[in-house]
């Protein structure tokens, strides 16, 4: 078994909450490797590829320890490299438990840290977020919690990155060829990716309705065929060509700090296929236009949205963003060419299996 760190940030272990403490003690492995650090000047000292964050919430939805770990993330663009996590976030109420993980797994991820699909196991304060899956594993809410933290440390310390030799990007738009700063980014990129097939979808012009929330027999039902629904070209050109890829790069540009609506449609109606079958094996990147600001927003919605819930695996820094207003204006940033070689160049790396492998380190336990 590899060695886990667990990062559980606190200015001493009895901020830990009891629940918290408990659930771990009873989820983990009784005589596994794992190593705890709880202050921010002890994540120079990691020595293991395999990283469990674990943070304790406080009544007012905060901890100030972890706060500083995050500026210390934020300062630290290598800290991770070569690392693979999962996240135990922990609250008092029902509400800044996702908050937490999204900007800590953005941050992190930043920093070169891999994040395999659905890292994250939140805990509210009422247990109410564990109640589907209690019911259908026939256990209480506890439990069904416990039995979350050790699925996830299983597949943290099981983790290997896919490899393909002959990887599909699928790469999904709705964008204004000739306008879309997003646009002329990616084709920048395009250019320079070698060895990899490329398929564009456009989702302009109405193709894409977005889901309106079928019971969830009927949605069953139509995933089982691999349908729809609603049907349309999201049945018939995007859910073959999301099935049939090695990665997914979506182009974002920033509608007031969000997706845009045919993007977030084409999120919503992936439930049915991802029904079916997950998508962990898939790699999932971005490319982010703000006009002005606010494109961490963005990326963190698609982590939140597709690694979080859908199970994309997020390779280390899945994005890129940039700030681009006027049409064009995007070839004027300083070096900009090298850029997007650099983040094709990552891409091709990362399908190779070279850019998302946990490293091996000297001290590591296997």
């Amino acid at each position: 078994m590899n060695r886990i760190e667990i990062i559980c940030p606190a200015e001493h272990p009895g901020l830990v909450s009891p629940r918290l403490r408990d659930i771990l003690s009873r989820a983990l492995k009784p005589g596994g490797e794992y190593r705890w650090l709880f202050r921010t000047e002890e994540l120079t000292q990691i020595s293991a590829s395999r990283l469990l964050f674990v943070i304790s919430l406080d009544e007012t939805g905060t901890n100030l320890e972890y706060t500083r770990m995050l500026a210390k993330i934020r300062r630290s663009p290598h800290l991770f490299d070569g690392m693979v996590g999962g996240v135990i976030v922990d609250g008092v109420h029902e509400i800044y438990t996702k908050s937490t993980a999204r900007d800590l797994v953005f941050a992190a991820n930043q920093a070169g840290c891999i994040f395999p699909g659905k890292p994250l196991v939140e805990a509210t304060g009422s247990l109410q977020n564990f109640r589907i899956q209690a019911r259908n594993q026939g256990v209480d809410w506890m439990e069904a919690y416990r039995l979350a933290v050790k699925e996830l440390a299983v597949r943290i310390c099981s983790y290997q990155a896919p490899k393909y030799d002959h990887p599909e990007l699928l790469v999904l738009h709705a964008s204004h060829f000739h306008t879309s700063n997003t646009w002329t980014f990616w084709e920048m990129v395009k250019k320079n990716l070698t060895g990899v097939g490329v398929k564009e979808i456009s989702l302009r012009n109405g193709q894409i309705f977005d889901c309106t929330g079928c019971p969830y027999k009927m949605c069953m039902h139509f995933s089982e065929k691999g349908s729809c629904y609603y049907g349309g070209a999201m049945v018939e050109e995007v859910y073959p060509a999301v099935q049939n890829c090695s990665g997914l790069l979506l182009l974002c540009p920033n509608y007031n700090d969000s997706v845009s609506a045919n993007i977030a449609a084409f999120i919503n109606r992936l439930t049915a296929l991802f029904r079916i079958k997950p998508f962990y094996e898939k790699y999932m990147f971005g490319i982010v236009v703000s006009g002005y600001s606010g494109g961490d927003i963005v990326a963190s919605q698609l982590i939140s949205s597709l690694n979080m819930n859908k199970a994309f695996l997020l390779p280390p820094r899945f994005a890129v963003l940039e700030t681009a207003n006027e049409p064009g204006s995007i070839r004027e940033i300083p070096e900009i060419e090298k850029q997007a070689e650099a983040f094709a160049t990552h891409i091709v790396q990362v399908f190779a299996g070279i850019g998302a492998e946990p490293r091996l380190l000297s001290s590591a336990g296997t």
